[in-house]
This record gives C-alpha cells, structure tokens and sequence, in this order.
C-alpha cells in the first residue's frame, strides 16, 4: 500500500480508503462487514470513513466496534455531519449546535475520544458559514477533531469558506470529499484547481461509480442477487450509472485493463490515483476478496499514451 498526504497537512492516508455507505449497517451483515474492515488493514488501508447519517448511526458502530481492536495511531478515522438525525428542527444542518451534539454522538457511537477527519456532510445554506467553521474550529481546538473536511460542496463555497478561515485564524480545511470516477469529472474543472492552490487534498467517493466501474453488472436488466442494485437505499444511486452506454464504454475498456494486467476495477482505481490532487479513493468492499483485488490499485501508474486512450473512450457516446 501507498500512502499519501492528505492535502498539504502532514497527515498520510493510504491511496485507498474504506467506506462504509449503504454497506455496513445496511445490506451486508455485520460479521461481514467487520471482515472487510479487518482485511483493509491487514493490507495496509489505514483511512477509513463513515457519517453518522449511514444507516443512522449503525455503520458508525460497526466501524468502531472493527477498529477498536487495534491501536488507535494506527489508523485515520473520517465521520461527518450535517444529514438529518431525527425529526426536530435543530437535529440536521451546520449550526453549531448541531455540529457538537453529533459530534458527541459519533464519538460514543465509535468508541473513540477523537476522529482525525470531521466533514461538513454537505453545504447549509440556513447557517452563517462562520458559524459553522467557528464550531469545527472549537472543535479541532478542544481535541475532538483533528482536521476539517468537507463534502459536496461547490467551488465558490469553499473559496468563501477559505476566505473566512484565512480571516479568523481557523484551522484550515485539509479535505475535500466529492463524487469523482471516469463517468464523473466534473471536479477537474474548478474545485481541483482551487483545491491544488489553497492545500486542500481530493478523498474521492464512487470511484467505481457503485460497481458498474468493475464490471459488476453485465446488463442493464442483469442484477446479481445481493449486490448494491437490489438495496433499496442503493438501487436509485447505481442505477444511475447502469445504462447501456456506460455498460458499453466499461467493455471497451476491459481489454485496456487486461493489456496492464489490472481488473476493471484496479484500472479504474488507478485512474482517479493518476491525479496527484487526488489523496485517497473510498472504496466500498463488501467482501475480503474485494477489498484484495481494489487494493491493488495502490501504487499503479498508467501509461499517459493509455490515459489518452481512455479518454477517447469515455468522450464517445
């Protein structure tokens, strides 16, 4: 495994990084999923990630409860706010008392005194945005947080939350977690630039854009029991991407990843590692031998003239 800084902080995180959406807590059982966790870090995977609003709270339980067994420096433990935790008024968004009850209650949840990586889950356009970085700064200040982060946010947010930081004296955002894999690409244009410039590290999240990456599904109509596809949290967010034209780019690009000698997945992996902007990719390994075949992803550099060749395909309808 190859490790990485995570942005411009002296933090290292490995290439690869475990996550926990729709899986742990939701389709795959609980000694399943603590036997990907414990197989990510046998193999070198010391980042993984989670929120507390993955299957409200229980994934965050599972993770702690996998961890828990190993030291705790030995590992980078991400989580985030923001998504509603009940039905009251104050019990969703980046107000600052939401920020802290949560966090509170992600640390219970996973048994920790800190996590390394807090995100704001997703902008709020109801808070004051110093009100928010304020409380994330407290937070760092008090020992709960190590560094802030955040998550689906558009470029002119984090250029207004940059400005604000760079104001106050807060401690700075060293991540940023958007959606990035070869069918999305849209954070190249703005948001890696701004990221690039102001120190601010890429966690990417649906590298393999649910398995249709991997080439998991072989149809649009063909859906293996038990995959993401047939969850019913799942099934809307994959099938966004399973359709015949992506399914069609995938197998054109199947022999590009056998002439490397990589799986679908690994080129795919390797892909998103191509940008150095790009400090981790979160995979979302269900079983043991998932997570073995992604990590092989770590430390692979793809040929440019290869890179351009992919390129080719993904632009052609």
């Amino acid at each position: 495994m190859k490790y990485r800084r995570l942005g411009n902080s002296g933090l290292k995180v490995s290439e690869i990084s475990l996550g926990s959406w729709l899986t742990y807590g939701g389709y795959v059982d609980k000694k399943q999923a603590i036997s990907a966790i414990d197989k990510a870090y046998e193999l070198g995977i010391n980042f993984f990630d989670t929120a507390n609003i993955y299957m409200n709270g229980e994934a965050e339980r599972i993770v702690g409860e996998a961890l828990g067994k190993y030291p705790r420096e030995s590992y980078v433990l991400a989580t985030k706010v923001w998504g509603p935790m009940g039905e009251g008024p104050n019990d969703r968004g980046l107000s600052r008392k939401h920020i802290v009850e949560q966090c509170e209650a992600s640390l219970k949840r996973l048994g920790v005194d800190y996590v390394d990586v807090y995100y704001c889950h997703a902008f709020d356009p109801d808070t004051p945005l110093e009100e928010t970085l304020r409380a994330m700064d407290d937070l760092v200040r008090q020992g709960k947080v190590l560094y802030v982060g955040v998550s689906n946010w558009t470029a002119a947010q984090i250029a207004e939350a940059l400005s604000i930081v760079d104001r106050y004296f807060l401690h700075r955002i060293v991540a940023n977690q958007p959606l990035y894999n070869l069918f999305a690409r849209e954070i190249e244009k703005e948001i890696i630039p701004l990221c690039e410039r102001n120190g601010i590290g890429q966690v990417v999240y649906s590298p393999l854009a649910q398995g249709v990456l991997a080439g998991k599904y072989q149809a649009v109509d063909d859906v293996p029991a038990g995959s993401r596809a047939t969850d019913k949290h799942g099934t809307k967010t994959v099938k966004s991407w399973l359709n015949e034209e992506n399914l069609a780019k995938v197998e054109r690009l199947r022999p590009i990843a056998g002439e490397l000698g990589l799986s679908l997945a690994q080129l795919a992996l390797a892909w998103t590692l191509r940008h150095p902007n790009v400090s981790s990719a979160i995979i979302g390994a269900s079983l043991p031998e998932q997570v073995e075949d992604n990590v092989k992803a770590s430390g692979v550099t793809i040929p440019q003239e290869v890179i351009a060749r992919i390129d080719e395909i993904m632009r052609t309808p």
